[in-house]
């Protein structure tokens, strides 16, 4: 699949296109995530076959919790690229995670993986659940 890379007004954010359909990739990276993932997958070479998986499940305080991982395709996941690294989201989490942004934190305070989602109608003091 091509993918046409384009700057958002939002420094550091990328919007990918899906150059087949003309859809917009849901899901939004920084370049600190793309980074952080590219890590990951370099210190787990045999990873390198799966796709990265972002999506949500049952559970967690809020009620939903992120997917962040990597896995294989499945029958009803939609398959994208960012950056060069291949992402699968099942087809009925679109509508939890379109326009949700996905950054990297690296400071004293907080470490990992950070979720913004404009779906969300609130969130745990963790971040990593949420209720819509």
């Amino acid at each position: 699949m091509q993918t046409n890379r384009l700057r958002t007004p939002r420094v550091g954010i990328k919007i990918e296109i899906d150059m087949e359909t003309g859809a917009e990739i849901p899901v939004k990276f920084t370049e600190g995530a793309i980074r952080e993932l590219k890590n990951i997958r370099a210190q787990s070479p045999s990873d390198n076959a799966a796709y990265l998986r972002v999506g949500v499940k049952g559970g967690g305080c809020s009620g939903l919790s992120y997917v962040l991982g990597f896995d294989q395709k499945l029958a009803d996941d939609l398959e994208f690229e960012v950056e060069g690294i291949p992402l699968v989201m099942n087809k009925a989490h679109g509508s939890y995670l379109s326009g949700m942004q996905v950054d990297s934190a690296q400071g004293l305070n907080s470490r990992g993986f950070v979720f913004e989602n404009p779906n969300a109608s609130s969130s745990c003091g963790c971040g990593s659940s949420f209720a819509v």
